[in-house]
């Protein structure tokens, strides 16, 4: 990372200053390690950075991933990270986080292709047993009922939870969903019965895209994003009382510069994309979550250049650090130290 001296110049955003520090411009303390004391602090890791595509290759090598962790606990601080699948090499990942002594939640990713299912599940018992250490937390896949509904995700994340507890696995087992998912749906928030076969319950909240595709929560701002978060981990945490919740993807795209989503009931225009409001968002979440005593995971490690098919303008702009060499990060988020001047939220 290129050496800076002194203090980034002063932001002016909805007219609240901030002075913040340039990430290399001190000495950095030492990474939070506190996936031992039940609060968690981790980062989404995709290792698809530009150049590699998980649709039409190449996969991330070894070598690749061992750089990109590298960049995780030395620029941005964290000791935990949250893994997207096992297959196509990703599953390297636990060898390299056991090296670095990082703490892994392992998403295995499942959809409808029942033989990649399998593929799938089968490995994520393999890695489970062999790494007890740091896999510390097992997803039976990601988004499934967002992606297809209830119906047919229900049977794909109860046969995965099952497998994993016929075959001994001693780690919890959960499933990570958006909070609307997990709220079955409904307003006020309702259960969802699959509670009833988990572990754990992870969730996604995202005001950016709530703003684009919600009729109920319509406008929220970068400024309000980091108690929007919070107000449905709480939602959630009140709902399902007896289970471990953890938000497990917040974060704020970094570009386009100055692009917005209009909302498509409303016309509202509300969250503005900019490394300045990715950082606001990121930084007073993480600082909301700490002195709330709850575990969060910032979504993402690397700015990832194929998500633009799937997710458009924004898609590739949701990493904290950059998706090309040499891969660095402005702002160390995983460090306990902030370093930066306080932020003004009111």
């Amino acid at each position: 990372m290129k050496q800076t001296t002194g203090v980034v110049p002063l932001v002016i955003l909805g007219g609240v200053v901030l002075g913040l520090y340039a990430a290399d411009s001190l000495p950095l303390p030492v990474p939070v390690d506190n996936t031992g004391a039940g609060v968690l602090r981790c980062v989404a890791f995709s290792p698809y950075v530009a150049g590699y595509d998980p649709e039409f290759g190449p996969h991330p090598p070894p070598s690749l991933i061992d750089a990109l962790l590298d960049v995780i606990v030395s620029q941005a601080g964290f000791r935990c990270i949250m893994t997207y699948g096992v297959l196509d090499g990703l599953d390297y990942a636990f060898e390299a986080a056991k090296i670095r002594g990082v703490k892994v939640i392992a998403i295995v990713w499942l959809d409808t292709d029942t033989s990649v299912n399998e593929a799938s599940i089968t490995r994520g018992i393999q890695k489970a047993g062999r790494y007890p250490d740091t896999i510390i937390r097992i997803s039976c896949g990601s988004e499934v009922r967002l992606r297809h509904g209830v119906t047919v995700a229900e049977p794909i994340i109860r046969n995965c939870v099952q497998r994993f507890r016929e075959a001994g696995v001693t780690q919890p087992v959960g499933y990570i969903d958006t909070w609307w998912e997990w709220c079955n749906a409904a307003w006020p928030c309702q259960q969802w019965t699959l509670a009833n076969d988990v572990d754990w319950i992870g969730i996604n909240v995202f005001p950016w895209w709530e703003n684009k595709y919600s009729g109920l929560f319509t406008c929220t701002t970068a400024v309000e994003a980091p108690d929007f978060h919070i107000a449905r981990f709480q939602d959630l945490i009140v709902r399902y009382s007896q289970k471990e919740v953890i938000l497990t993807e917040f974060g704020w795209p970094s570009c386009p510069e100055g692009y917005s989503e209009e909302n498509q009931y409303t016309g509202e225009r509300c969250g503005i994309a900019s490394e300045v409001n990715q950082f606001l968002v990121v930084e007073e979440t993480l600082s909301k979550l700490e002195r709330s005593g709850l575990s969060g995971v910032v979504f993402e490690a690397f700015r990832e250049p194929w998500k633009a098919r799937k997710e458009g303008a924004v898609g590739p702009c949701w990493g904290i650090c950059e998706g090309t060499p040499p891969y660095t990060c402005k702002f160390p988020y995983g460090f306990r130290q902030r370093l930066y001047l306080p932020l003004v939220f009111k």
